[in-house]
């Protein structure tokens, strides 16, 4: 996967956003390389493209929202994790209202959707982030560090007091064929308790047993139960893939959050952007160059001996 990549065709999906309840149509478009992720609203007159990054985040109240004011899109971290997932790099997402589709509350609608409308490779190469140096921020109790490693690496633990959360930790290494199996089917969650209070605040308006495992007090509402025994962590991970994606790279560096949530990984997003010296922008064409190298230059010695 040097090369940067878009979607092979237009697609267009339609769906209720979590939390504004409202139908949306979200269309998927072709773009070429160095355009990244942008984000347009199709029902409002010159709204102003939103990229997808870090800069341009806004609230992050139960969800990740890009722009202010009337031009905002929430919830875009699920749609952006399956795209960082399949390595798409460049896409307009042209949006009929506030939000995006979330589908079952999970990333898989969208990895099925993008796969089946294929994904093409572009003539640019890919640019990758490699963190040099850690970074690291905190709030009430909650933290999250970025640090050097060969590879992009979210190591995640979440804490509820609920009998069927309580403490989980998984460590995800990221692929393409990691992220399909083991991250892009867990599904967002809350707790039955909750609702009113939530609704009160305007949001969870379209949240149904189709789109969210829901808890009470005791146990998993859904009749289907869970994909996994750890899928609430694994949504942890999903949210911070997709959040993480706002650095606008792919991404070299192990992630480790604690009880963290949007807020948070976009306090990091910002901190590392802010701190030059904690990353190198490499091109994956020269990151090739040297791995074929570093595999070729032992054979060298061994022939030359």
């Amino acid at each position: 996967m040097i090369y940067q990549r878009t979607i092979a065709k237009e697609v267009q999906v339609t769906g209720i956003g979590l939390h504004s309840g409202k139908k949306v149509i979200l269309k998927l478009i072709p773009a070429p390389a160095d355009t990244g992720i942008v984000f347009k609203r199709s029902d409002l007159k010159n709204a102003e493209p939103l990229k997808a990054h870090a800069t341009t985040v806004g609230a992050t109240e139960n969800n990740t929202t890009l722009g202010s004011g009337e031009n905002v899109i929430h919830t875009v971290e699920h749609l952006l994790a399956a795209l960082f997932g399949l390595g798409i790099n460049n896409v307009f997402c042209e949006i009929s209202g506030p939000e995006v589709p979330i589908m079952d509350g999970s990333s898989a609608s969208f990895v099925f959707i993008l796969k089946e409308t294929g994904v093409q490779n572009l003539s640019s190469t890919k640019k990758f982030m490699i963190i040099t140096e850690k970074v690291r921020v905190e709030h009430n109790g909650t933290w999250a560090q970025i640090e050097p490693a060969p590879n992009l690496i979210i190591d995640s633990t979440i804490v509820f007091a609920h009998p069927i959360i309580k403490a989980q930790k998984q460590v995800f290494e990221y692929s393409c064929e990691n992220f399909i199996n083991e991250i892009s089917r867990a599904r967002t969650f809350g707790m039955m308790r909750d609702v009113d209070m939530l609704k009160r605040k305007g949001l969870v308006k379209g949240g149904s047993l189709d789109n969210a495992i829901v808890l009470d007090d005791y146990k998993v509402l859904n009749n289907d139960g869970l994909r996994f025994n750890d899928e609430f962590v694994r949504h942890k991970i999903l949210d911070t893939l997709g959040d993480i994606s706002l650095l606008g790279y792919e991404v070299a560096g192990r992630v480790t959050t604690y009880k963290s949530g949007h807020y948070l990984h976009n306090v990091l997003c910002r901190k590392v952007l802010d701190n030059p010296n904690s990353f190198e922008i490499v091109s994956a064409s020269s990151i090739a160059k040297e791995a074929r190298m570093a595999h070729e230059l032992p054979q060298m010695i061994s022939v030359m001996n």
